[in-house]
């Protein structure tokens, strides 16, 4: 894993409107918890000393919008993992606002090998150039035994295989996925890919298995920075189909809800 994370390290450039100050702070908190007297036990215990708000506030939107979607049937989807983070907070989430629901299925699509060529929808960026935000594949079985960790952790521990990581470009894994998973209902898809080729592929994919009041969230949908997003929704949805707000805490993200 070590070399996975060197790869890492190099491998991208997180977008950021701090100042360097704001930085600054940010490596102060850095060095705090690399350099903290606590135990690693107490250091995760106490995570939230070292957990600033724009970190902190990812969080409450995701659990806003997983009380949202409770009374809804299905599984839940991020397309674009990264470290997957977010797959880890759904089985939590899970875990808090319904920890009887042995039936909640959580799948992450990632290539794991970072972002595919941009295409002529998608603008520039250094952001998400190609291979730009890549884990390494080792990291995907690391990341399945974390998810088996916090997944014992939880009430429903005994009842395991409730998470899927589907490897590859899901220009041809989330296609092939609902073909062989004709059954499948989706009640939350996340979508975290910038790019316009994956993200309508995966719209495209899911969308016949989305009921009325599946909820999607789109991270770039109104970012001028990334067009794809937003060309590729469009192209998918139309207007009567879908309600789009913004979200309240996180205004760059856009939580759609189906009809």
């Amino acid at each position: 894993m070590e070399k996975s994370s060197q790869q890492q390290e190099a491998s991208y450039q997180i977008e950021t409107t701090a100042s360097s100050e704001q930085l600054a702070f940010r490596g102060k908190l850095q060095e705090a918890f690399v350099n903290s007297p606590l135990s690693v036990e107490d250091k995760l215990f106490n995570i939230g000393l070292y957990t600033r708000s724009s970190v902190l506030v990812k969080f409450l939107v995701m659990s806003e919008i997983y009380q949202r979607i409770c009374p809804i049937p299905g599984c839940l989807i991020e397309f674009g993992t990264w470290w997957g983070q977010n797959l880890v907070l759904l089985e939590n989430l899970r875990a808090i606002h319904e920890p009887f629901n042995k039936q909640r299925t959580i799948i992450g699509f990632d290539t794991f090998d970072g972002y595919t060529p941009l295409s002529d929808r998608d603008k520039e960026s250094e952001v998400w150039s190609e291979n730009s935000y890549s884990t390494g594949k080792d990291y995907v079985e690391y990341l399945r035994k974390l998810l088996e960790s916090h997944e014992g952790c939880n009430v429903l521990g005994h009842v395991r295989g409730r998470h899927k990581l589907i490897d590859g470009d899901v220009s041809q894994t989330a296609p092939k996925y609902f073909k062989d998973h004709p059954e499948t209902i989706v009640a939350f898809a996340y979508f975290d890919m910038a790019l316009y080729q994956p993200t309508k592929a995966a719209l495209e994919a899911v969308k016949p298995h989305l009921i009325s009041g599946s909820v999607l969230l789109m991270d770039e949908l109104t970012w001028d920075e990334s067009p794809g997003e937003a060309i590729a929704f469009k192209e998918v949805f139309d207007r009567d189909e879908v309600t789009i707000e913004k979200c309240l805490l996180y205004p760059s993200k856009a939580i759609i809800t189906i009809r």
